[in-house]
């Protein structure tokens, strides 16, 4: 266990890493933030910071050397340049490497029993091709790395739109589209012990590839699926000797649950905790990475809707004359178009 007053390294300087700080100095700890930019939100709320490429072996040293336990805020981080940490991060390398590639996750996912969209790999044009042959359309091309809130992502109606896109550098995976009544998360956390606690699921609703509202209680299709997503998820924390807050991403289908991707770390879609749940997805992380107790995950509030806020915020100010309203800006300074500039929980107690 962590002892109070102890160092918490954060490898990663946005929103989630200053959400993370203010969490673990709540609970006692120090955080020091690492990134690659000089202009980071985390680095902000925290008590110290390292500015640095995740390049830098040199850099990467002295913050490890900085710090007592060290985790992540978001996945794509170069592990090569991690090795050295390997038993002192959490969640684990291994995690982090299998949420990397969209093609290691899927099939990772499918050997625990997951189903995920039918899909294969694509390298090269004639790959393309016979992708969209044995797959059909529509379909989506997606980098198998580094993708995110729709980037990377090139949607295919018939093998002409095909012929009009420039191949990546790197693979790529082609899926075909999942016909879902609607979009939900499983989110859990996991103990060194091995102690799972999962937060209600919610039901998020996607515009551009990027999450604008998560809402609880789901609707009765996600609900039905909610157990067998759970099954998953639990299966692959505990394949991965996970350590932390995971968040798995399923389409409710008529024929069950599809699981489309997983992000090892606190994700946007359980934003909704920290007013909305006894204890919010980023204490427990900090919980877990520290070695104290999980908090108790039960829901609060009888309906819970989050909204992201995106690029101009400037009418966010007035969100606070609705009572039900928590207002998150994030400290940007610059809002573009489709950037997350903040979030806003609303709650409602009674029916």
């Amino acid at each position: 266990m962590l002892a109070i007053g102890g160092t918490i390294g954060i490898l990663g300087g946005g929103q989630l890493g200053r959400m993370l700080a203010v969490a673990a100095a709540q609970l006692g700890y120090r955080v020091h933030i690492y990134t690659p930019e000089r202009d980071s939100v985390a680095a902000e709320v925290a008590a110290e910071a390292t500015v640095a490429p995740f390049t830098d072996p040199l850099a990467l040293h002295r913050f490890a050397a900085a710090c007592d336990v060290l985790t992540f805020e978001f996945e794509n981080i170069p592990t090569g340049q991690l090795a050295f940490l390997a038993d002192r991060i959490a969640p684990n390398l291994r995690a982090l490497e299998t949420a990397q590639d969209r093609l290691k996750e899927k099939r990772f996912a499918e050997r625990l029993g997951g189903r995920p969209a039918p899909f294969a790999s694509v390298e090269s044009v004639d790959d393309l091709a016979r992708a969209i042959e044995r797959v059909g359309t529509p379909g989506i091309l997606k980098t198998a790395r580094d993708g995110y809130d729709g980037k990377g992502q090139w949607r295919i109606s018939s093998v002409r739109d095909a012929e009009a896109i420039r191949l990546p550098q790197g693979a790529c995976v082609y899926e075909g589209l999942v016909r879902f009544e609607a979009e939900f998360s499983v989110i859990l956390v996991r103990g060194a012990d091995g102690t799972v606690a999962f937060w209600d699921s919610a039901e998020n609703r996607h515009e551009g590839g990027i999450l604008r509202q998560s809402v609880l209680p789901a609707g009765a299709s996600v609900a039905a699926q909610v157990p067998a997503a759970r099954t998953l998820a639990a299966r692959i924390a505990a394949e991965l000797g996970y350590v932390g807050v995971m968040t798995c991403e399923f389409f409710a289908t008529a024929d069950g649950p599809v699981f489309n991707e997983m992000a090892p770390r606190v994700h946007n879609s359980g934003h909704w905790t920290i007013e909305g749940a006894a204890t919010s997805q980023f204490e427990n992380h900090i919980r877990a990475v520290a070695g104290l107790p999980l908090g108790d995950t039960a829901t609060l509030a009888r309906r819970i809707a989050m909204d992201n806020l995106i690029g101009d915020i400037g009418h966010a100010p007035g969100l606070l004359a609705d009572p039900a309203a928590h207002l998150h800006l994030y400290g940007k300074r610059e809002a573009r178009e489709g950037r997350k500039m903040g979030h806003v929980t609303r709650l409602w107690y009674t029916a």
